[in-house]
């Protein structure tokens, strides 16, 4: 926790590499405060078939999954962060967004728990 999945066109990684995409999120959310920097973790999946407003048009979309607990502004400003950054890595790509899902401490579980 938290994670955060990078579906993208395959294409974009012609300007970018999955490596430079990993860092700089990681950064970006680490500098959030809002997570421990061990515990973030970013996956990034390139797609070759896609549609984009029926076209075959470049696109980034981040979904993020964090633990309950932050503010709507915390979320907020954690979406804008990214998405400001992936605009700078990304200047031609018209395409970008992210959302932020939360998920309840109560049904969460992980290896370290058991």
């Amino acid at each position: 926790m938290p994670h955060f999945v990078v579906d993208c066109s395959k294409e974009v990684l012609l300007i970018n590499s999955e490596v430079e995409i990993l860092t700089q999120l990681h950064t970006v959310a680490n500098e959030s405060g809002l997570f421990e920097e061990n515990d973030i973790k970013i996956r990034v999946n390139p797609f070759t078939t896609y549609l984009v407003g029926n076209q075959k048009q470049e696109f980034i979309h981040v979904f993020s999954h964090i633990m309950q607990g932050r503010t709507t502004e915390q979320k907020a400003k954690l979406s804008n962060s990214i998405v400001t950054k992936l605009s700078e890595m990304f200047p031609q790509v018209s395409n970008i967004a992210m959302n932020v899902s939360d998920f309840e401490k109560a049904t969460y579980c992980n290896k370290g728990m058991i």
